[in-house]
């Protein structure tokens, strides 16, 4: 079984979410918190503001995209690993000081199909968590 995470990121740090040192440092430290190394990673710039950070890993890959002027930001994980969620939500929210974390979590039907919709439907698990 393998899972993706979806991390919707709001009220971050504008400063952080528009620097490659540092969405590397907390990509690098998310992959390692997960149990993964990573194989290769790109990192691209926008003008005037916004980063996307994309590494494949040793589980499948990992990905941030900011854009600044929002304050948000958007985290995408797939791994075979077990626990993607518990481990890397507060690392990410803490990392980017997110005053609100949006997560939703998708387990992957890898090797067979899933049987029924409502099979479909139980693989998406929505979690919210609030700083508070």
């Amino acid at each position: 079984m393998a899972s993706q995470l979806f991390a919707d990121l709001y009220g971050c740090d504008e400063k952080m979410l528009n620097s490659e040192e540092k969405i590397c440092t907390v990509a690098r430290l998310a992959v390692s918190e997960i149990g993964a190394e990573i194989v290769e990673e790109c990192i691209h710039t926008f003008e005037p503001i916004g980063i996307t950070y994309f590494a494949v890993i040793t589980t499948s890959h990992f990905s941030i995209h900011t854009w600044p002027e929002y304050g948000y930001a958007a985290v995408d994980v797939f791994s075979c690993g077990e626990a993607v969620t518990d481990r890397i939500t507060g690392l990410l929210q803490e990392a980017f000081g997110a005053t609100d974390i949006r997560v939703r979590r998708c387990e992957r039907f890898i090797g067979r199909r899933p049987k029924t919709d409502q099979d479909i439907k139980e693989s998406m698990h929505n979690v919210s968590i609030q700083k508070g």
